[in-house]
């Protein structure tokens, strides 16, 4: 059995919660050592970034699952600018998560700096009520 901390498409009520939801024992929210950025990907997925100074606490979900679960339905749904790492949350426990993997984003991707957010609902909601600009201020 493995504990993943997820913070995007495969948290609660999110896209990809699907292929996890009644699989993955849920263990409860949870924040991320400050250690890292977090990167909005096309504004599809985000992704953790490990940095040795200026990282912040970064919040999601944790899960236990099983290496099948993790390994033949997770992890082959995961983008290919992500890969299984190791990270620590705020009370200093080892999990597994996502890291983000700069060699692997596209030339011309847009990426974005959403660590301020701290953590992808955040991000989204923000995006959700820019969508609504011009209908708020009748343009």
């Amino acid at each position: 059995m493995h504990q993943m901390f997820l913070n995007g498409t495969a948290m609660s009520g999110q896209k990809d919660h699907g292929c996890i939801a009644g699989l993955a024992r849920p263990l409860g929210p949870a924040t991320t050592a400050p250690d890292f950025r977090f990167f909005a990907v096309r504004d599809e997925f985000p992704g953790l970034f490990p940095v040795s100074s200026g990282g912040l606490p970064i919040v999601g979900e944790l899960y236990e699952m099983s290496d099948s679960l993790l390994f033949d339905t997770l992890l082959p749904q995961e983008p290919k600018e992500l890969e299984l790492g190791t990270i620590h949350l705020a009370c200093g426990t080892a999990v597994r998560a996502m890291i983000l993997q700069p060699n692997r984003i596209a030339t011309g991707d847009k990426v974005v700096d959403i660590a301020d957010f701290g953590g992808w609902r955040a991000y989204q909601s923000h995006l959700a009520a820019n969508a609504r600009v011009h209908d708020v201020l009748g343009l």
